[in-house]
């Protein structure tokens, strides 16, 4: 009797062990994409980090799939190396909090630290290359669930900016949005025109300069999202145009191109989507009041806003968890 409370007693602990031994598997792959096909020196060939399931090579089952788009200076590698985002997912399972699932994050890190997740007639279409090469790879290759049901997008400043857009411009592909702290969903703030960053852009004249660290981010985010939106090949060093400049104090505003940046900032470009976002299942912009980037809980609410003056035009189905 007692060996068998000793037994009855060690097999939920025992469990629990075993759960907690159950790890995904991480799988690095490349990726050449004709999406990415560029005249402007980024490397069309793409790491991708795909995060398989504990139970993945032993079942036949289909899964949902989740892509996940890192933020500005990051990369696929170090979602892992730093982030640990394996072990996040291999505990959320164990503890029943989601159902296995495959994550599938991609490199966007470029020469300037980061696509924007954007289409650049200069520099590659990264939105196609993510929203259709990418997804299209990943489905023949894996056992996925392949439809839009099943398949959503999320990401974390940058990548938050990334999944709105791609939900926007996609829904065809993505059911589901979650963008954390989006970052640059408008020009407000940190890149407001009356932002140091573009003054800094400016004066900056070397890449090592703008790329080293983190004193310059601001400027080159900035110079990133000119790749993105407004590309110009003659115009070195950085061969952008910027909505705002400067001579000395005096600010200029380019209205030609304030208007591509305008097209290409989600705030903005939600009002020539809404029949797009009407066909999303879901989407949840999160972010905290006191975040350290003043721009991104001003342009969160007035994201948000413009979604909740939608709320009689658009389908009632849908959770703008705003």
């Amino acid at each position: 009797m007692k060996k068998l409370l000793v037994i009855l007693t060690l097999i939920p602990i025992l469990s629990w062990a075993q759960g907690q031994n159950l790890k995904g598997k991480i799988i690095v792959d490349r990726l050449t994409s004709q999406s990415l096909q560029n005249s402007g020196g980024e490397n069309p060939t793409r790491r991708v980090t795909i995060y398989l399931p504990p139970d993945y090579d032993k079942t036949t089952s289909r899964y949902p799939v989740i892509y996940y788009l890192h933020g500005f200076t990051w990369s696929d590698s170090l979602q892992i190396a730093y982030d640990h985002f394996d072990e996040v997912l291999d505990k959320a399972i164990a503890t029943g909090k989601i159902r296995p699932v495959i994550v599938v994050m991609p490199n966007h890190n470029t020469l300037y630290r980061g696509s924007m997740y954007t289409n650049s007639p200069l520099y590659g279409n990264w939105a196609d290359f993510t929203a259709r090469d990418l997804v299209t790879y990943i489905d023949r290759r894996f056992r996925t669930i392949p439809n839009k049901d099943s398949r959503g997008i999320t990401g974390h400043s940058m990548g938050g900016h990334g999944a709105i857009k791609l939900g926007m411009l996609f829904p065809d592909v993505f059911s589901s949005v979650y963008a954390l702290s989006p970052g640059a969903l408008g020009l407000a703030k940190e890149f407001g025109p009356t932002a140091n960053a573009y003054k800094r852009a400016q004066e900056i004249k070397t890449i090592d300069e703008l790329i080293a660290g983190y004193d310059e981010v601001y400027a080159n985010v900035v110079v990133a999202m000119g790749r993105a939106y407004s590309p110009n090949p003659s115009k070195p060093p950085f061969y952008v145009d910027l909505p705002f400049t400067y001579e000395g104090e005096k600010l200029t505003i380019n209205q030609k191109v304030l208007a591509l940046w305008n097209e290409n900032c989600p705030i903005e470009m939600a009002d020539d989507y809404v029949k797009n976002l009407n066909k999303l299942k879901a989407l949840k912009p999160d972010w905290g009041r006191n975040d350290e980037f003043t721009h991104i809980p001003l342009t969160c609410q007035i994201f948000s806003q413009k979604l909740e003056n939608w709320s009689d035009t658009l389908c009632r189905g849908i959770y703008w968890g705003t």
